[in-house]
C-alpha cells in the first residue's frame, strides 16, 4: 500500500475506581484507581494504530503533550522512520506521550505490512512469551503480612514460575527491620521452593546499607532471580557496589528512556538486567536500549505495570530479542487491564501467546470509553499512621 498519510492523533483516557478490596498499598500510598492513556493514530487508509503510554506520566499531561506534537505527524507517512519522535530523558510527560505515539506507529506499520510488530523487529521472533506475576503490594506489615504468601501461592497455582513482590508498607510505621523482612521472605521461599522463583522490588526505598544487608540475606536464602531498584535510581556508584557485592542480580532502569542514560550503568557494571519499558520509552528506543545492553552482556526484562495494550508492546519487544526471557504482568490492575481491548490474548500457564494478527494484535474495545470513563484526580492517596 502506497501513499498512506496520518490524518489524526488523539489520546483516549480511561480509568476504573478500585473496589475497597482491590485497592493496594505500598510504602505510604494507597492506590484507588486504575488508569490508562491510549494514543490513537488514524490514517487516510482507514488503518488505525493504538499505543499505551505509561499513565504514571500523568494522563492529562500526556494527552496535552500528544495534542501539542500531533501537528508534527499529521500528513506524514506512518511508515517513514524520519517522522519518529524520540524520548529525551528530560520530560517525563513528553517521554510517555512519545512512547504511546511510537507504539501506535508500530501497530500501524504492522497492519500495513500484514505482519506482527515482533516480525517487523526480528526475522525469527518467538510466538509466545513467558510472563512473571508482578504484585506483592497488598500485604500490610501491621495487619496480615502473611497475605504475601497467600498471593504467591495463588499465582503458582495458575502456572506462573516467577513472582515479584515489593517490600510492603512503610517500615517505620511498624518497626520493620531487615531481619523481619528476611523472616517473611524465608517463609515465602519455603512455601514455593522448587516450584516458583522469586524477585523483589525495592522501589528505590532502601539505603545502600540496608539494601546490602537485605541482598546478602537473599543470597543466603537462594532462589531469587533479581533484586530490583533497591536504592535511588541515580546512585550509579551505589548500584555498582551492590551488584559487585551480591550474587542476586541487581536490576533497574524502568524510568530511563535513552541509551545515554544507561551508559554509566553499563560501564560501571551497575545493572545485571535492564528493565526499560515500551510504555515509557517506546518500542523503538526499547529495542535500541536492549541491543546496547547486549554489547555488555546485560539482558532485558522489561518493566510493564499497566494494561493490556502496553503488555502487548513489551511482549512483541521480548519476542523479537535474540535472548527472550520474561515479560512483567501486573496482577493487581483490575478488570480494565484486559477488558479495554476487544479480545484478550491467550494467557495460559504463565505464557502469553502473541495473536496471529498484524501489528500489536489487539484493538481497543468499542465501548471502552463508555465502560471506563476517565475520573479526574490522582490514582493514589497518601496514608499516614
Amino acid at each position: 500500500m502506497s501513499d498512506v498519510k496520518i490524518t489524526h492523533v488523539e489520546t483516549i483516557l480511561l480509568s476504573r475506581m478500585h473496589e475497597p478490596e482491590r485497592q493496594w498499598m505500598t510504602s505510604t500510598f494507597r492506590t484507588i484507581k486504575a488508569e490508562a492513556a491510549i494514543v490513537v493514530i488514524r490514517t487516510d487508509a482507514g488503518v488505525i494504530g493504538i499505543g499505551e503510554a505509561c499513565a504514571y506520566g500523568v494522563p492529562g499531561k500526556i494527552s496535552d503533550m500528544v495534542r501539542r506534537v500531533s501537528p508534527l505527524l499529521v500528513g506524514r507517512d506512518p511508515r517513514d522512520p524520519s517522522n519518529a519522535l524520540h524520548p529525551n530523558g528530560q520530560s517525563w510527560a513528553y517521554d510517555c506521550a512519545v512512547s504511546g505515539i511510537d507504539c501506535a506507529l508500530w501497530d500501524i506499520r504492522g497492519k500495513l505490512a500484514g505482519k506482527s510488530v515482533a516480525q517487523l523487529l526480528s526475522p525469527n521472533p518467538i510466538n509466545k512469551v513467558q510472563l512473571y506475576a508482578s504484585g506483592g503490594c497488598s500485604y500490610d506489615w501491621r495487619e496480615r503480612p502473611e497475605q504475601l504468601i497467600e498471593e504467591a501461592k495463588s499465582y503458582m497455582a495458575e502456572g506462573y514460575e516467577v513472582f515479584k513482590f515489593r517490600v510492603g508498607t512503610h517500615w517505620a510505621w511498624d518497626g520493620v527491620t531487615v531481619d523481619r523482612m528476611l523472616g517473611l521472605i524465608q517463609e515465602l521461599s519455603q512455601e514455593v521452593k522448587g516450584r516458583m522463583e522469586l524477585a523483589i522490588d525495592g522501589n528505590q526505598r532502601l539505603t545502600e546499607e540496608i539494601a546490602l544487608a537485605l541482598g546478602k540475606g537473599l543470597d543466603r536464602i537462594g532462589g531469587f532471580r533479581w533484586f530490583e531498584e533497591p536504592i535511588p535510581q541515580k546512585d550509579v556508584e551505589g548500584y555498582a557496589r551492590l551488584n559487585a557485592a551480591l550474587n542476586v542480580p541487581v536490576t533497574g532502569g524502568e524510568q530511563y528512556t535513552t541509551i545515554e542514560q544507561f551508559i554509566p550503568y553499563m560501564e560501571r557494571q551497575a545493572y545485571s538486567i535492564i528493565q526499560q519499558d515500551a510504555g515509557i520509552c517506546g518500542i523503538t528506543a526499547a529495542m535500541s536500549i536492549a541491543q546496547f545492553g547486549m554489547q555488555y552482556g546485560v539482558p532485558t526484562i522489561p518493566h510493564n505495570w499497566h494494561n493490556g495494550v502496553m503488555t502487548m508492546a513489551n511482549a512483541h519487544l521480548v519476542a523479537a530479542l535474540p535472548n527472550p526471557i520474561l515479560v512483567e504482568l501486573c496482577r493487581i490492575q483490575g478488570p480494565m487491564q484486559w477488558e479495554m481491548v476487544k479480545e484478550t490474548p491467550i494467557i495460559q500457564g504463565g505464557w502469553l501467546e502473541l495473536p496471529d494478527k498484524p501489528g500489536l494484535g489487539v484493538e481497543l474495545a468499542e465501548d471502552a470509553l463508555e465502560r471506563f470513563p476517565f475520573v479526574e484526580g490522582n490514582y493514589y492517596v497518601s496514608v499516614d499512621r
